[in-house]
């Protein structure tokens, strides 16, 4: 009986002290995964909410680590270096169209060619007109261009005789009809009322010219004349074209 109470009393004194070490130990795991699971819970939320506030009695007691009060927080940390740069994404969705925009302006260039010379000459040996009225020549010229104009010369001799005074009028005409762009082309020989025995006897030839611009004249064939006629308000004399002597036309088209 004696050797059984001492086994059992030596059974006691063994084991009491290894049950109060465990216990210990179970309750301070119990402490840090509340802890833990306090902190997981409270992490990036709302400390004043419901599920991170403590009671008063766990918000009077500080935490415990293995028996020792938990210190203040530390210092935080540095910023951490930037991570690498992650895989592209996947492209987008197409975006819808744009509103319809305004009605443009349709612009046609025009590349014209270069300006190439155009110019024609038609000359006569000896015309010897005496007519006072009518025409005297004519030169068919082929116009290039609507807004181009036209230079015409006449080159021969010109003559007038009469007795008393008398002129006579030398001119252009464009398709029959005299230049109005911007006014006629033209020249005349006016003589005045001499001495009886010298009107009579005078009778000179001189080479004179009749020349200027034509505007407003539409590209194609043109019949460019020259004409002798009267001159307004006076008789007309003896006139005389082409005696003797080359007469030309030269008939020029200009850029303007």
């Amino acid at each position: 009986m004696a050797t059984l109470l001492a086994r059992l009393f030596l059974f006691t004194w063994l084991i009491l002290p290894f049950c109060a070490t465990e216990k210990a130990r179970q309750r301070e795991r119990a402490l840090r995964q509340r802890d833990a699971d306090y902190i997981e819970r409270c992490t990036g939320r709302d400390m004043g909410s419901q599920n991170c506030t403590r009671n008063r009695t766990e918000a009077s007691q500080p935490f415990h680590y293995n028996g020792c009060m938990q210190g203040p927080a530390g210092t935080p940390g540095r910023d951490g270096n930037p991570g690498t740069n992650g895989i592209p994404g996947t492209p987008g969705f197409p975006g819808r169209d744009g509103l319809k925009g305004e009605k443009g302006e349709c612009v046609r260039e025009s590349f014209e060619e270069p300006w190439k010379p155009n110019f024609k000459q038609c000359a006569w040996k000896s015309l010897n007109y005496g007519i006072d009225l009518g025409k005297i020549a004519e030169c068919t010229f082929t116009k290039m261009r609507t807004d181009s104009a036209l230079r015409v010369v006449f080159s021969g001799s010109l003559r007038l005789k009469c007795k008393n005074a008398c002129c006579q009028r030398w001119y252009f005409t464009f398709n029959g009809a005299e230049c109005t762009g911007p006014l006629p082309i033209e020249a005349i020989i006016y003589l005045d009322q001499g001495s009886p025995e010298f009107n009579s006897t005078i009778n000179i030839h001189r080479t004179s010219s009749v020349e200027g611009l034509c505007e407003g004249i539409h590209a194609g064939l043109v019949d460019v004349a020259v004409w002798v006629g009267i001159c307004p308000d006076y008789p007309r004399g003896d006139a005389s074209t082409g005696w003797n002597s080359v007469s030309r036309v030269i008939i020029e088209e200009l850029s303007k």
